[in-house]
């Protein structure tokens, strides 16, 4: 029997384990002071900021609400946005009506009378009924027409040469009365001038005739306030006079 034998030749070395990397120490800083929370002392300074924020916000803007001043303007504006919904709903309308449809107008000449209605006051001719035995136009404009009849005896209807504001007549709104009478003034035609002043403001009258001596009258009648006889604040027909109306509702108010 035989047994193998290594021999190991050399000194005999010492066996050492690989070296461990070793890095630089790295300070960590203690954190910071919790509640049971959670929550940290920088995130609840954080939140009470925002809470002081809020709490001030809200002062401010429950003192401006509460206000005389605001409490007058919203009033003005519940009045102006909310009293043409109840003037609706209080006013009688027995035959439900819903809006003016169009006025008819007898004339000597129906040419002539389109030719006045459509270049002077801008209605736009629109298409009359075929089934009509009688020559006449349609004209439309600003919410309602203006249908034209040929008077069966011309000759022998009045003419009126007088301007009277206190005769039957239809009132259109403009935007600026001093070029409405300065475009008169170039078409040559004759016409009275007017002013009411009611309250401080100043309401501007242009009248005129068409070529048949019906009135036609153009006037800046927003400017003028709509006090329903109810006893409800006043309102304008188109924006409303924040100042006066302020003044009625502290009047109304006093007494």
């Amino acid at each position: 029997m035989y047994v193998s034998t290594t021999c190991i030749r050399g000194p005999l070395k010492e066996v050492h384990p690989a070296p461990v990397a070793s890095f630089p120490s790295v300070y960590n800083p203690p954190l910071p002071i919790s509640f049971a929370s959670g929550v940290s002392v920088p995130c609840l300074s954080l939140y009470f900021f925002f809470f002081l924020l809020i709490q001030k916000f809200s002062i401010c803007l429950f003192r401006i609400i509460f206000s005389q001043e605001i409490v007058c303007l919203f009033r003005v504006w519940s009045i102006f946005f909310l009293g043409t919904e109840k003037m609706k709903g209080s006013a009688e309308n027995p035959l439900h009506l819903k809006s003016l449809n169009h006025i008819s107008l007898v004339c000597r000449s129906v040419e002539e009378s389109i030719n006045f209605y459509q270049k002077t006051l801008g209605f736009v001719p629109i298409r009359r009924p075929g089934s009509f035995d009688f020559n006449g136009a349609w004209l439309l404009g600003y919410g309602f027409g203006i249908h034209l009849l040929q008077s069966e005896d011309p000759d022998n209807l009045p003419k009126k040469w007088k301007i009277n504001p206190k005769d039957n007549h239809i009132s259109f709104q403009c935007e600026n009365m001093g070029c409405v009478e300065n475009k008169l003034k170039e078409m040559e035609m004759d016409y009275e001038r007017a002013i009411v002043e009611e309250g401080g403001i100043c309401v501007e009258q242009l009248f005129f005739h068409d070529p048949d001596g019906f009135m036609i009258e153009i006037c800046n009648c927003d400017n003028l306030p709509v006090v329903p006889l109810a006893g409800e604040m006043a309102r304008s027909c188109s924006r409303v006079d924040m100042q006066l109306l302020q003044h009625q509702i502290q009047q109304v108010i006093q007494q």
